[in-house]
């Protein structure tokens, strides 16, 4: 165990590294939080003082005073006047939990028998995690980290924090979403694809996939027949089976879905009109028409999926849902293709009807998307760093 004049011992505790990506201060703590709790230092152990270790960890001595200040506020480190700061015992107050038995086998609970839906028995993604050290990483929804707009992000984030912001997003919005988000789609995302909504028509998800996934549980049940483009998107299959749902398989050509093989009996009919899912092809312009007939005809709601919409064409093609004139075409979209798959944050496009199904909903599952992410992606956008970005993704790509 270390003493406080052991300097040598304590700077091996530490690993600071000004290429880590994390401040000097921020290193500082995660070390000393990390030996705390792995009992490396002990209970009412004193730290060696704020020169010394600057001095053997070769930072400023204020970026160690800072960091212990920040450990004192969070209950790790107690100061103690004229005698420096001591590890606070109250953190290692509790005892460190017993090592716990092998369960009963005789006992055990079957989970996959009580189960109601089968998730766990869907197609996994077809992502290796180690893909990016790939020299050939054929993958779709990742991104290239070098294309990663960092300095821009950082200030969105930094200006999302000051005191003013925090006041704007930190409080509890049950079931609604940041207003200046939903302006922000509303002016600059959505004409791009030729719709222009109320935002009363418009709710902010965890990104497309959990959009088709609340679409799914809210609208389809055992019995619904989903009418979705073969060969497509593979976790939208899986999600709409895992409603219960029947999926009706249908061809694409080099004109997109064939939309004179879709089923009169079809209830939805889930499509990706600007870049068929995998193949890229866009839907034509007569097959867009004669969708949209269709679903009149046999009262059938369009799920569009605006895959790629933004990033292949230097003038986006109108979504499908800017020919609609009935309510039938749903429209998801997502910011993962052009900020971060990460960042999980996406949107619906529908009558207000069904968002406000859609928000009900949304708030026995995850009440709203982070507020703070909301703000920090509201103001990327009215900054205008998104056109710049998919103009630089644009010709990258």
């Amino acid at each position: 165990m270390p003493q406080r004049n052991d300097t040598a011992i304590w700077s091996g505790l530490f690993r600071i590294s000004a290429e880590s990506g994390q401040t000097l201060q921020a290193q500082i703590r995660q070390a000393i939080v990390a030996a705390i709790l792995d009992r490396q230092i002990a209970a009412s152990m004193p730290l060696p003082s704020c020169r010394i270790l600057a001095e053997k960890l070769g930072v400023a001595r204020g970026t160690v005073v800072l960091a212990f200040q920040q450990l004192v506020d969070q209950g790790f480190l107690v100061a103690r006047e004229r005698r420096g700061h001591f590890v606070n015992p109250d953190v290692l107050a509790t005892p460190a939990k017993p090592h716990q038995k092998a369960p009963d086998q005789a006992n055990e609970i079957d989970w996959k028998a009580r189960r109601k839906i089968a998730a766990s028995d869907m197609p996994p993604p077809a992502k290796h995690e180690n893909w990016i050290k790939s020299s050939y990483p054929f993958v779709y929804g990742q991104f290239d980290p070098a294309l990663f707009p960092t300095a821009e992000w950082r200030e969105c984030n930094r200006m999302a924090l000051a005191v003013l912001e925090i006041r704007n997003w930190a409080s509890d919005m049950v079931d609604r979403d940041d207003p200046l988000l939903i302006e922000q789609i509303q002016a600059r995302l959505l004409p791009r694809r030729g719709i222009f909504a109320n935002p009363d028509e418009i709710i902010v998800t965890l990104g497309a996939q959990n959009a088709l996934y609340m679409l799914a549980t809210l609208l389809m049940s055992k019995g619904s027949k989903v009418a979705m483009e073969d060969p497509g998107y593979p976790d939208a299959r899986s999600i709409f089976r895992l409603a219960g749902a029947e999926i009706q398989p249908v061809p694409v050509d080099q004109s997109g879905i064939v939309t004179a093989s879709i089923p009169n009996d079809s209830g939805f009919v889930f499509v990706t009109p600007s870049h068929h899912c995998p193949t890229m092809v866009p839907l034509s312009a007569e097959r867009r028409q004669d969708l949209l007939a269709r679903a009149n005809r046999y009262n059938q709601i369009i799920i569009e999926d605006g895959y790629d919409s933004q990033l292949l064409d230097e003038a986006p093609q109108q979504a499908l849902k800017s020919l609609d004139r009935s309510g039938r075409v749903v429209y998801v979209g997502s910011m993962s293709k052009t900020l971060a798959p990460g960042l999980r944050l996406g949107y619906i496009v529908a009558s207000a009807g069904l968002i406000s199904e859609l928000r009900a909903l949304r708030r026995f599952m995850l009440r709203h998307p982070p507020a703070n992410n909301q703000r920090a992606v509201a103001l990327f956008l009215s900054l205008g760093h998104h056109e710049a970005l998919v103009r630089r993704l644009s010709s990258a790509f």
